[in-house]
Parts: structure tokens; C-alpha cells; sequence
């Protein structure tokens, strides 16, 4: 078994070590061109016999099947099989030279990949807006997966909605938003949930505005001596370093204050001294907003003497005092042409630019959103529209399970965000009482096909997690993987048994 996140170098490894080799010289890494126009196209590499007669010796892989939950089995239609020279799926048939490079566990999983890249076509072409902000609900599936990705790389920004049974999972949560491009982002089941934060997210990156108000240069100077004087209180200096009063007493036995003393020397030598006394009359009437700047700077400059190794020694709290006693002129020519500080990505109170390339931007109006289906939705979904009274539709509501409620609540806020401005809201994976579902076309394989397969810069624009069950080598493996696909929080991953 074997665990991983598909991206172009796995893909490429997997490529080989199933023990086949393709002509496309730009899609096997660094393999010498002789080397590979001497290896047969689709056909077995062979494995070289062990010296140990007993040893195990892995048998090839030509095919890999999708575990088909519902029925309890692996799956004949989402499956693919190498046959001679051509690379044949149970649903789509031969794939062409198009399938010749890319890895077969992920070819079994076209048919949701084709999914992702028809909804993305159907919004695209029922959209009011060529570019814009997608919602996909079921972000963690594979086909609301694929969307998420193929959206992203086309240009749109994208919020993904991972579901609840993958909500809780860290590291899928940072995954799919790092395969988001800004200003995109994931969030859990649990925020769509909360409505309003959900609407004030959406907006935030469809206007590019998100909703944080620049304080004045006063309320940044306001809290700066606030914290100052509190600092001044907890560290004076009557005592050696800005250390707490505990660290000063001794409280061991009277032998050992001589040794304690010279070892409390060098303990506090690690420490900057203490804040001299500033009155707050002072500190307000002379330390401004150019006080301020001028003190930040200072800072600026400290920072980048520590990265270049000077130990030169620094007291931000006398340099306070000092400046409260004798004020200092702003120096103007530290400052670049765009109004901000010299120094790259400082933050200026006085001039609050962003840097070059920093910009929030904007994700553009709401061109659609994407429901995966998943069972819980699925069952949540039916149970409320065999109800035909609104009475009946609440008690059903009512005693849906605490995963269906959220489930429920999630995809309908995702829907209610598009459907509020008139973008249309389709569904892949099944279907839903009174959405579309998109059945994928030859058009949208084929840019399944291509967005898995790996480009000329060695990038591709679809990856999933997936998890190998090598039935080849023990047929039981196919079981176990049934087991594992069929059970509660099975996990965020696409399992594949391949024999």
C-alpha cells in the first residue's frame, strides 16, 4: 500500500515503476532518449531474477479499478486496463495516445475528473461573467475536486467547501487550499455554515475587499504607548535586565548566593537592561506620529544589522525616552517613490502602501457554483423533498442527523450565494432536487485528460491523493481496500486497487 499526493515527479515515478514506459520524451523526467526508444511501447519491462530463488517477485500491473462503494466491490466501469498497445477505460473506451503518460490510478479516475471539467464548461457557458469567483461545495471529492483545480487554473478565483467527513483533516485543508491560487481559498463545511461569515468571505474575494479598515497612524501610536508604559511598569530599570521580580530573589540555601550571583551574571546578560521612567505627560506631549516613524525605522535598521551579524547593543525603550527628551527630524529620503518605506515590505504608519505585487485582488463577480454530491448529502437531500408540506419539510429537517444538517446547510448556503445574483448552480456525483446535473461529453474527457497529464514545464493542472491496494501481488488487497472505502471517515483520499 502506499500513500501520496499525485503531483508531476510521483506521476512520473509511478509512470515507470509500474513497468511501463511511453515515446513522449518530455513526459519521463530525465531518461536518456536512447535509453527510451529502446523501451517498447505499453508492453512489461523486464525484472531482472534474484539471486534468492526464494525471494517474491512483484507481478506487473495492467489495470486499476475505482472501489465502487455503493455495490461493495471495485469498480468495472471506473476502471482502466492496459490492452496490447492501448490503454482502454471500462466507461470511456480506448483513451488514445492522450492517456500514454499518465499513471493508471489516476486514469481510473477520469470519469469524476470529467465531471469536474463539465460543470466548469456548463458554467462557463451559462455565466454572465467570462471570469469570476466559483463556489464548489464538496471540494474533497474527487470530481468537486477536479473542479476546484481546473477553475483555479483557468484564472478563476475558487472557495471550496471541503465537506464534513474531511473538514476535520488538517493537512487536507492546507492541501487543497495550496492547489487554490489566491485570492481563492478552503474552508470547512462548518464556516458555509455560518452564513453571514460565509457571505462576508465570499464577498471578500469576489470584490477584493476584505473588509479590514486601515486604522489612522494615531491608533497605531495610541496603543504603541499604552503597551509602553505597561512595559515600563513590568520591567524598571532598578533592576539589572528586563526580567520578572521572581527571577531576582534568591530562595536557596545561604552556601550557594555566591555561586548563584556569578551564574545570575551571565543568566541575565542574555536579557536587554530595563526601561528607563518616561512620564505618560511627557510621552504625550512630545512622542508623535513622526516620533513614532522615525522610532520604527530604527527598528528596521536593527533588523537588518541582526541579519547581517551586528551585535550592536539596542534598547527600544531608551531610544523612547530619548526621543520623548529631544526630539528628532523625519528624514524624508528614507522613504522610496512609492511613498513607502526603504526598506522592502516595512510597514509604514504615516504611509500605508502595499509593496509591488502585494495587492489584494479582486476575484470577480460570482460566475457559478459546483455541488458534489456525497451520500450524506445525498440522503439529507431526499429526506427533505419526499416531505410535501413546508411542516413536514421542517420535521424532516428536524431529524436528519447532525451530519446531514450540516451537510444540507453547507450546500445550500453555497447555492443561495449564486443563485442571490443569478449564476447558475450545477451538480456532479448525482443528483438534486431541483439543480442540474451535468453528464460529462467527449470534449470534457478530454480535458480530463489533458489536465492530468504533465506539460512541458513538468506542471499539471489536476492532482488527487490516492492510495494504492496492489491486488496483483495479493488478491486479498482488493477486499481490504473495499473495507476501508466503505467505512466511516475512510479518509481524504481516493483508494485504487490495482491488479
Amino acid at each position: 500500500m502506499m500513500f501520496r499526493l499525485g503531483c508531476a515527479p510521483l506521476k512520473r515515478a509511478a509512470l515507470i515503476s509500474r513497468g511501463f514506459a511511453s515515446r513522449r520524451k518530455t513526459n519521463v523526467g530525465s531518461i536518456a532518449p536512447e535509453i527510451l526508444d529502446a523501451l517498447p511501447f505499453y508492453e512489461e519491462v523486464p525484472v531482472p531474477p534474484s539471486s534468492d530463488p526464494a525471494a517474491y517477485v512483484r507481478k506487473p500491473v495492467t489495470s486499476a479499478h475505482v472501489v465502487d462503494t455503493a455495490a461493495g466491490k471495485v469498480s468495472t466501469m471506473d476502471s482502466v486496463t492496459i490492452k496490447g498497445t492501448s490503454v482502454v477505460h471500462g466507461r470511456y473506451g480506448d483513451l488514445g495516445s492522450t492517456a500514454a503518460a499518465i499513471p493508471l490510478e489516476y486514469l481510473a479516475l477520469l470519469h469524476p475528473a470529467a465531471e469536474g471539467a463539465a460543470a466548469l464548461r456548463v458554467i462557463q457557458t451559462k455565466s454572465k461573467v467570462p471570469k469570476g469567483t466559483l463556489l464548489v461545495y464538496g471540494a474533497s471529492q474527487a470530481n468537486g475536486f477536479a473542479a476546484a483545480q481546473l477553475a483555479s487554473a483557468g484564472g478563476h478565483a475558487v472557495v471550496a467547501v471541503v465537506g464534513g467527513e474531511h473538514s476535520g483533516n488538517e493537512a487536507l485543508m492546507e492541501c487543497v487550499k495550496g492547489l487554490i491560487r489566491e485570492p481563492g481559498t478552503a474552508v470547512p463545511e462548518e464556516y458555509a455554515l455560518s452564513k453571514k461569515n460565509f457571505t462576508t468571505l465570499v464577498a471578500g474575494i469576489s470584490s477584493g475587499d476584505d473588509g479590514i479598515s486601515t486604522p489612522p497612524a494615531s491608533k497605531y501610536l495610541e496603543d504603541f504607548k499604552e503597551n509602553f508604559l505597561k512595559y515600563i511598569e513590568a520591567y524598571p530599570d532598578t533592576r539589572p535586565a528586563a526580567v520578572s521580580q521572581d527571577h531576582m530573589e534568591f530562595k536557596y540555601m545561604e552556601k550557594d548566593r555566591e555561586n548563584w550571583e556569578t551564574n545570575m551574571e551571565t543568566f541575565l546578560a542574555q536579557y536587554p537592561p530595563g526601561a528607563p521612567p518616561v512620564a505618560k505627560a511627557q510621552l504625550d506631549a512630545v512622542f508623535s506620529t513622526e516620533q513614532y516613524e522615525i522610532f520604527r525605522q530604527k527598528f528596521w535598521k536593527q533588523t537588518s544589522g541582526v541579519i547581517s551579524g551586528d551585535d550592536t547593543p539596542f534598547s527600544a525603550p531608551h531610544l523612547v525616552k530619548q526621543q520623548s527628551e529631544a526630539p528628532e527630524a523625519l528624514v524624508k529620503a528614507s522613504y522610496d517613490g512609492t511613498g513607502g518605506p526603504a526598506y522592502p515590505y516595512a510597514f509604514s504608519v504615516l504611509n500605508q502602501v502595499f509593496p509591488a505585487g502585494t495587492e489584494a485582488t479582486a476575484g470577480g463577480p460570482i460566475m457559478g457554483a459546483v455541488i458534489a454530491v456525497t451520500p450524506t448529502l445525498q440522503a439529507a437531500a431526499e429526506k427533505v423533498a419526499a416531505a410535501k408540506t413546508l411542516r413536514a419539510k421542517g420535521e424532516a429537517l428536524q431529524f436528519l442527523t447532525h451530519a446531514q444538517k450540516a451537510a444540507y446547510g453547507a450546500a445550500c448556503s453555497v447555492a443561495a450565494q449564486a443563485a442571490k445574483v443569478g449564476a447558475p448552480v450545477v451538480v456532479v456525483g448525482g443528483s438534486l432536487p431541483e439543480l442540474e446535473s451535468v453528464t460529462p461529453t467527449d470534449a470534457d474527457v478530454k480535458e480530463a485528460l489533458t489536465a492530468m497529464d504533465i506539460d512541458e514545464g513538468g506542471e499539471t493542472r489536476l492532482n488527487y491523493f490516492v492510495q494504492l491496494y496492489r491486488a496483483s501481488d495479493f488478491p486479498f488487497y482488493a477486499d481490504y481496500a473495499v473495507h476501508r472505502a466503505t467505512e466511516q471517515l475512510a479518509g481524504p483520499r481516493q483508494i485504487i486497487v490495482t491488479k
